[in-house]
């Protein structure tokens, strides 16, 4: 019997024994309590009191979100890209505190503030503080000695700046990786100054993309352990300094990339027998390449865009180790060593507009882990090399613009990775072999201004719907679009590669290309197909191409150039041709196709040029869709062709109703239209009858679903009648649900939020109410503003499409245009989040000046008009997919604090029309003055319609006067007014504010004046694009004196020189959005 509770006693004492064991894992020892302190302390003083939900004083810090212990200490914190928005202090008075903290990354934490003194713990070895907003002089960084263990420090991206006198130097010792690139660090000796207390440790340094200019002085670093130094995009001038020769010991990498180095390259050197980068692109070097001794540890070697000359040495073949060689934008001559044929792990090979000849290098067969072969622009002759099968996994193929000849090779078509093959400008001849249909990952193809014959292979198509994912992802690219007013210019235009090369180099490309150019996109290419992409550019023109174009082609649908112009084709146009929803530009001139241009083809709303002239094609032109903005030009020399813009169609080639029904002219009696006009108003009010059903039936549903909002909000019993009063059937699963954001911090935003934020929709807090809906600005917890548009009832539309048309719109960002910050969908009521602008719109700060508290001065004017040209250009030509705004007025022109004008409602008529580029007679009535003629005819949008809208809203800015219901314009409007006075006194229609501000302005308002005028013609097909209303603007600017730079931006957003540079990524368009 003693047994029993001898075995009791085990059981009992193994049971507590396990409890306590549990205990003690889930819960903090004693040598957390001061982790948990710091840890709550620092969490406390975040604005966003919800932002790290987890870290709670009950809990084991080591379970908190972001951290992580070893042996009971906290030794790693990990918050990168959390909205912290705290100052600098905040983190030094806590986290740095922890006694047992190694690192602490921060990165993209919106953290700001200086840098001050604070105390730090010894065992700190790694701090990473890039991409936030902390600011002061760079000196500040010596607060980091106290973290005597400090050995990797990251503050890239900041605002640190060097004040001409800094006193001592850079007190860390102890460091061995130092990023201090994209900062605002300037003027010269800065590098002396980061290393004069010396820099026994150091291993990398990093002063890229600052202006630092003035010596290189790393005399102190030099034959030490030096692995990395970056001294990229600065303002370095001379040449390599021989201080550096001394750290060819240890040195890895060199970058000295983007500055104004000169001379020849040092033989040096080639004395680093460790290093494996060198990248000296976009200096101004000269002579020969500096490869005599071989480097058998180079890995990368970039010397693109810079002025060497000679041959390219044989001896880099000893470079056994290379990846990468980029001699582009040289002058570079003599053939291409076939000893290249050795470098087995080459994978980039780009010498494109160099003076190079001969044949390709047959030996380049060995190289099958070739991935990019670029040669464009040299004068390389033969053919394409057979030994280039080998290489499957080549992926971009460029070899236009050289004197090669031949076949294209049918081994081609087993290149499955080949995203991009261009051979324009050559002279290969025969016909297009069918098997490029089995480069399942072609999106660009370019074989322009060649001897091809035969007929379009059908074939060929069969890839689309089979690209892959991220197939050459990273490539930076510009996309030279050719203008076409020289007869040598051939071809739609020109991708280039163009890695480490400088914008203004472009020039140098008009000097081996006929063509001009005045718009080049610029870019990384990015696509995002998920096996279900297809071609996006397909050019063929100026060959010797017969036969017919293939209906196949209708299966790519996201193609966006498609040029087959200047060949011998016959045949109709295919009504698959109307399937390329996503098609841009097209050219079909210049051929002998036949029959009429298909109805299908009012689909490509997306047409922005086409040119079907030089043909046998007959018949009305269509009515609908973008032909209406074509001018008579792109039609010409087709004998047959009529309608507008062509004189109109007689008996006997008229299509009978839809051309004559749209200008008017249907042969009918009087009493059979009088008999249709009743029977469409019957129609009319039967369906007003219907539609107020369905809207009372709406009402009553979400009278249902909505009842008075306030409790538990806002404690406002005494509302009034003019309130915006709700509270929502099942409540706690209304208000939370949470808001769709497209900006990090609003994440944690809820529909019961918005309610607050807004106290519940009152009329108190409304700041404008449009046609699409009432707007209100909301007031967050953290104190930031944001506008909330509350749409009226959108019909026909489901919730799948109002979210998929947000996402789209929500992606879409500009410096002039109002970014929509997020959406919610609650019951019936979707609510848009856009960010606030400070100024309202356009129409209220011009008309009511004293209302807003500004006064428009013409400089502010002439600002706001040129931003509001670049955001609908954006919209019109650069976006993916392009947007027609539809309703662009004053009232859609919203400006921020710094009075720049940002164009809003993008997207709106859109999403509140399920008839997509349809518009309804509602929206006519919506703006008048703003709506250009055809729209009353056609009922079809367009850019051009854009334009016209845009041509009211510079008029209001130089006459001061709303477009409407002036007691001036008498039964006109603005526009009629205008051009009524232009044959009269035009000096009377300008805002006489303006000519008391300066009469000398005169000349610059007749100059606008003349550019809304041209806007503002009746025919759409006449009036200019919103790109040569930019560059007409730009003009003006540069005449008057005045910085153009100040308003029409740099080469990031704007221009240099006559070329207007726009961002764009070759991407994925999602299906549904064209």
């Amino acid at each position: 019997m003693k047994t029993f509770p001898s075995f009791f006693l085990f059981v009992t004492t193994l049971f507590f024994s396990v409890f306590s064991l549990s205990l003690q894992a889930s819960s903090p020892s004693q040598s957390l309590y001061r982790e948990i302190h710091h840890l709550i302390s620092f969490k406390n003083v975040l604005p966003d009191k919800n932002l790290l939900p987890d870290w709670s004083p009950d809990k084991n810090p080591c379970t908190f979100h972001g951290v992580t212990c070893k042996e009971d200490k906290v030794t790693s914190i990990d918050l990168s890209s959390k909205p912290l928005n705290v100052g600098f202090t905040a983190v030094a008075s806590s986290l740095l505190s922890l006694a047992g903290l190694e690192s602490l990354f921060l990165s993209n934490s919106h953290i700001n503030g200086s840098i001050s003194d604070f105390k730090c713990t010894a065992s700190l070895t790694s701090l990473d503080l890039s991409m936030n907003s902390i600011s002061g002089p760079v000196s500040t960084l010596s607060s980091f000695g106290s973290c005597i263990g400090l050995q990797h420090l990251n503050v890239s991206s900041n605002t640190l700046d060097f004040p001409g006198k800094v006193s001592g130097g850079l007190k860390l010792s102890s460091l061995e990786v130092l990023d201090l690139s994209s900062n605002s660090l300037s003027g010269a000796n800065v590098v002396g100054w980061i290393l004069s207390n010396g820099c026994t440790e150091l291993k990398h340094l990093s002063v890229s993309g600052n202006k630092i200019s003035g010596d290189v002085d790393v005399s102190r670093c030099v034959n030490l352990d030096l692995q990395y130094l970056s001294l990229a995009e600065n303002n370095f001038t001379g040449e390599i300094p021989e201080l550096l020769s001394g750290a060819c010991g240890t040195l890895a990498g060199l970058d000295l990339s983007g500055n104004e180095f000169h001379g020849t390259v040092p033989p040096f050197l080639a004395s680093c027998h460790l290093l494996e980068s060198l990248v000296l692109s976009s200096n101004n070097f000269s002579g020969e390449l500096p490869m005599d001794t071989p480097k058998t540890t180079l890995r990368e070697l970039y010397l693109q865009n810079n002025g060497f000359t000679g041959k390219i040495p044989a001896t880099l073949s000893n470079c056994s180790e290379l990846v990468s060689l980029h001699l582009s934008f040289n002058y570079l001559s003599g053939t291409i060593p076939s000893s290249l044929g050795s470098l087995s792990k080459l994978r980039d090979l780009k010498l494109w507009l160099n003076m190079l000849e001969g044949e390709i290098p047959q030996e380049l067969m060995y190289v099958n882990t070739l991935e990019t072969l670029i040669l464009d622009f040299n004068y390389l002759t033969g053919e394409i090399p057979s030994g280039l099968s080998n290489c499957t996994n080549l992926n971009w193929i460029s070899l236009s613009n050289n004197r090669l000849t031949g076949q294209i090779p049918r081994w081609i078509g087993r290149l499955e990775s080949l995203a991009i093959l261009k051979l324009s400008n050559n002279s290969f001849y025969g016909n297009i072999p069918a098997e490029l249909g089995d480069c399942r990952s072609l999106i660009w193809l370019d074989l322009n201004t060649n001897y091809f014959n035969g007929t379009i292979p059908a074939e060929m198509f069969k890839q689309s719907g089979k690209i892959a994912v991220n197939f050459i992802a990273g490539k930076r690219y510009v996309y030279i679009k050719n203008d076409g007013m020289k007869k040598e210019c051939h071809g739609a235009g020109n991708l280039l590669e163009f890695q480490g090369i400088r914008w203004e180099q472009l020039n140098r490309v008009s000097t081996r290309n006929p063509c001009n150019f005045t718009r080049v996109y610029k870019g990384h290419t990015s696509p995002t197909f998920d096996n279900n992409g297809s071609m996006m550019f397909l050019d063929m023109s100026y060959n010797m191409l017969s036969g017919y174009i293939p209906k196949e082609i209708g299966s790519m649908p996201y193609l966006f150039i498609l040029n087959l112009g200047h060949n011998f084709i016959s045949g109709s146009i295919p009504d698959e041709v109307g399937d390329l929803r996503g098609l841009n530009i097209l050219d079909l001139s210049s051929n002998k196709l036949d029959g009429r241009i298909p109805q299908a083809m009012s689909a490509l709303t997306m047409l922005t040029e086409i040119d079907l002239s030089n043909n046998l094609l007959s018949g009305p032109i269509p009515e609908m869709g973008q032909f209406e903005t074509f001018s008579p030009v792109k039609f010409l020399n087709n004998s047959g062709l009529c309608g507008y813009p062509l004189p109109r169609c007689g008996p006997a080639n008229a299509d009978g109703s839809a051309h004559q029904r749209s200008h008017g002219r249907k042969h009918a009696s009087v009493a059979g239209s009088v008999a249709m006009g009743l029977l469409f108003s019957f129609v009319c009010i039967f369906g007003l009858i219907l539609v107020g059903r369905e809207m009372r039936k709406r009402r009553r549903k979400k009278e249902a679903e909505l009842e008075m909002y306030g409790e538990g909000h806002g404690n406002s019993g005494d509302r009034t009648a003019n309130n915006t009063n709700w509270k929502l059937t099942g409540a706690k699963e209304a208000l939370s649900i949470s808001l769709a954001a497209f900006e990090k911090p609003l994440r944690k935003l809820t529909f019961a939020d918005l309610l607050q934020a807004t106290n519940g929709f009152h009329n108190d807090t409304m700041i404008g109410s449009g046609g699409f809906g009432d707007v209100y600005k909301a007031v967050l917890k953290d104190g930031s503003a944001v506008a909330i548009k509350k749409l009226i009832h959108v019909s026909g539309q489901g919730d799948r499409e109002f979210m998929a048309e947000m996402e789209t719109i929500g992606k879409i960002k500009h410096r002039n245009l109002v970014p929509l910050l997020g959406y919610c969908k609650v019951g019936e009521e979707r609510l848009l989040v856009y960010e606030f602008m400070k100024y309202g719109s356009l129409e209220d700060v011009l008309h009511d000046p004293k209302k807003a508290g500004v006064k428009l001065t013409w400089s502010m004017r002439r600002k706001i008009a040129i931003g509001a040209a670049r955001g609908l250009a954006f919209l019109h030509h650069t976006c993916i997919p392009h947007i027609i705004h539809r309703d662009m007025k004053s009232s859609n022109v919203l400006l921020d604090e710094n009075l720049e004008a940002r164009v809003s409602d993008f997207g709106m008529a859109r999403l509140m029309s399920a008839m997509d580029t349809h518009l309804s007679v509602s929206t006519l009535a919506g703006t008048p003055g703003y709506v250009p003629p055809e729209y009353y005819q056609s009922f079809r949008c367009s850019r051009k319609g854009d334009v016209y809208s845009y041509g009211v809203v510079l008029l209001e800015l130089l006459t001061g006067k709303r477009p409407t219901d002036s007691p001036d314009f008498g039964d006109n409007n603005l526009v009629g007014w205008v051009k009524q006075h232009a044959k009269l006194r035009i000096r009377d229609v300008f805002d006489p504010e303006l000519l008391k501000e300066d009469p000398a302005l005169e000349i610059e308002l007749l100059q606008h004046l003349k550019v809304a005028v041209a806007c503002l013609e009746d025919r759409a097909w006449k009036r200019p694009t919103i790109l040569q209303v930019m560059a007409k603007l730009k003009e003006i600017q540069a005449g008057s004196g005045i910085d153009s730079q100040s308003t029409i931006g740099s080469i990031e957003d704007g221009g240099f020189s006559s070329v207007e540079m726009v961002d764009m990524s070759i991407k994925e368009v999602p299906e549904g959005k064209f």
